[in-house]
């Protein structure tokens, strides 16, 4: 049961200033004629421009022993609930102005895909492309052309492999930066650690791979020399499957063979 003390505290948090009990409260303090007295009717008020609405809370009406049925239930009178708040005006939207690209990223470029293989012939080093991909067999028709070039410019037809094939790209996954500076960077160093181990009258560069990846040239360089930094002189000849393909190409080559040849002639005379 409550007490006088909180019940008002009630009261008052729920913004209750005057109000009748239905029956006889215990603790409570002594009712206030003043309170009781006959409410005087208020006079009508005209109607006037539609304003916040009004929220009566009628008091139910309750009679305490002994004070007779009251002509009116006390009225309280709320504070009126708060404006809402005025619409905001949309604002049309003005042309967005174009965002400045990011700057787009340098593509890496491709892996070149290619198959080297490294031999000595007397005098001379022979960086030849691997048509299949794989080391040469010996009746692979690739090889015997090989074999016919090499005894044609007067050198043994019987070459000696120098180390593994060079494979390109070295690795297929991975972020590694594989493309045609690294793999030129990787077969030049390759064919200069085999040269300080052994030098060479002439390097024959066999294939577009080889002349592009040791020769740092292009097609437009078959048949030709160069003279290749780390490397020394260097003669670029077209593909043996290029060869095989378009046989034409062989008397141009034999017209440059002889004009080289005098580099390794001359080493073996010394």
């Amino acid at each position: 049961m409550l007490t006088e003390p909180r019940r008002r505290a009630y009261l008052n948090a729920m913004q209750v200033v005057s109000w009748i009990p239905r029956v006889a409260l215990p603790f409570a303090a002594p009712s206030r004629p003043e309170v009781l007295a006959r409410a005087e009717p208020e006079p009508p008020v005209a109607p006037q421009a539609p304003a916040a609405p009004v929220v009566e809370e009628r008091a139910a009406a309750a009679v305490t022993p002994g004070t007779g049925n009251l002509a009116a239930a006390l009225v309280e009178r709320l504070k009126p609930s708060a404006p809402s708040p005025a619409p905001v005006p949309a604002v049309e939207p003005g042309p967005q102005a174009e965002a400045a690209p990011a700057p787009a990223a340098p593509e890496r470029a491709a892996p070149p895909r290619f198959a080297l293989q490294l031999l000595r012939a007397g005098q001379c080093l022979v960086l030849v492309e691997l048509p299949t991909g794989e080391p040469f067999q010996s009746r692979d028709p690739a090889y015997l052309l090989l074999k016919d070039l090499l005894r044609a410019a007067g050198l043994p037809d019987s070459p000696q492999l120098i180390g593994e094939p060079v494979r390109w790209p070295l690795i297929t996954r991975g972020s590694l930066d594989q493309g045609p500076p690294a793999a030129l960077e990787y077969v030049q160093g390759f064919v200069a650690a085999q040269l300080e181990a052994q030098p060479c009258a002439c390097l024959w560069l066999v294939g577009l791979p080889a002349v592009r990846f040791a020769g740092e040239a292009d097609a437009e360089a078959f048949n030709r020399e160069l003279q290749v930094d780390g490397l020394g002189n260097a003669w670029a000849l077209p593909g043996l499957e290029l060869l095989m393909e378009e046989p034409q190409r062989k008397a141009e080559l034999w017209r440059a063979m002889q004009r080289v040849m005098r580099r390794w002639n001359d080493s073996r005379d010394e």
